[in-house]
């Protein structure tokens, strides 16, 4: 069974969690299975994830000076000569009668929440190539269950759920360090000194109510977030309600961010919409308590091992972290519980359950 993949994604994103989900499944295919391709595309690549890789099997798609912008929407021309498994790592599809295409929905953001012209063309993209799908994997069964009620005509497809996995750079540092030594810009963090917020702050993230519910803390914590660059916008709102008590970082490696998981109170993830939910498990491993939202994959996510806020609004996220402090039987106990959940999650794991997903897809077609 050949299978060939699809690394269109590393040109849409410099980084991202997709990128490093592919990376990932790309890795273990490039080490493990020799009848793996991959193709890309000849202009220079940025990706973080990509750079990373060492790809054996690697060719090049046609109509190289087509611009990235418009090859995104466009099905993989490329012939195919033998019955294939086609991934592509977003949705495009192959032509060809001889592939098996495979299509992975990560959320269903853009449909939730998208807006105008770019929220159609989005919608009808994912819709063509999940019609054209052979088979469909979902990253949690609360993303299945929001595909079909977005998309309720690919009832009778193939559908199954393979969670993500998380990075082995995730682990409880047994004798902790001095922060200032792993990075100087940590020389006034303190070990379970700063709530820990981690990924995009886009609205329906919630990140202005983390800033309200750190407000009404005081000066108990500091607020450390790391992400991308802060805007004018977010600054201003930062220093009125927070004003000397928040650090930024952004472009932190997986090593930095371990360092900073280890010695946070707790993550604050507040997002009321998650296709998984990559963070929390990330803490998890790190013995880091979890304070989120009770919706959407948080839940699978988190299992036992999080507080978990119905509702939420800043002031329940305020008392939630105060209960944390004042209880150390509590976050002893759901550190234990997050450790003990975040095994369930491993990228070999994933990586063997896209393999057997595609040779049963591969089975049933040919």
């Amino acid at each position: 069974m050949k299978i060939i993949l699809d690394n269109i994604v590393f040109y849409l994103q410099k980084s991202g969690g997709v990128s490093v989900y592919w990376s990932e499944l790309a890795k273990r295919f490039n080490e493990t299975y020799e009848d793996a391709i991959f193709f890309e595309q000849t202009t220079k690549n940025e990706n973080l994830s990509r750079k990373k890789l060492k790809l054996k099997n690697l060719e090049y798609e046609n109509f190289p000076n087509l611009k990235i912008q418009i090859k995104r929407y466009l099905p993989f021309f490329n012939r195919i000569k033998e019955k294939s498994i086609f991934h592509s790592s977003y949705y495009r599809f192959s032509l060809s009668n001889k592939a098996c295409n495979i299509t992975t929905v990560h959320d269903l953001i853009t449909d939730k929440y998208g807006r105008g012209l770019a929220k159609w063309v989005h919608y009808y993209q994912k819709k063509i190539a999940l019609q054209r799908s052979s088979g469909i994997v979902c990253i949690s069964e609360n993303t299945k269950k929001d595909l079909l009620e977005y998309h309720p005509g690919l009832r009778n497809k193939n559908i199954t759920v393979i969670y993500n996995g998380v990075s082995d750079d995730f682990y409880y540092i047994e004798k902790k360090h001095n922060l200032e030594g792993i990075d100087e810009r940590f020389k006034n963090l303190q070990k379970d000194s700063y709530v820990l917020y981690v990924g995009h702050r886009t609205s329906y993230k919630n990140f202005d109510m983390a800033v309200m519910a750190m407000s009404f803390i005081k000066d108990d914590f500091t607020f450390v977030i790391v992400g991308e660059p802060l805007s004018n916008k977010e600054v201003s709102f930062l220093n009125n309600h927070l004003k000397g008590r928040y650090m930024i970082f952004s472009s932190l490696d997986n090593t930095k961010l371990n360092y900073l998981y280890n010695n946070a109170f707790t993550l604050l993830y507040p997002s009321s919409y998650e296709g998984f939910g990559i963070p929390v498990v990330e803490a998890f491993k790190t013995m880091c308590n979890v304070v989120a939202a009770n919706t959407s994959s948080i839940p699978e996510v988190a299992g036992d091992g999080a507080v978990l806020i119905d509702d939420i609004n800043a002031e329940k996220i305020a008392e939630s972290i105060l209960k944390l402090k004042n209880d150390l039987f509590l976050r002893d106990e759901l550190k234990r519980k997050g450790a003990l959940h975040a095994k369930k999650f491993s990228w070999d794991k994933t990586f063997e359950e896209y393999l057997e997903f595609y040779k049963k897809v591969f089975r049933v077609r040919n």
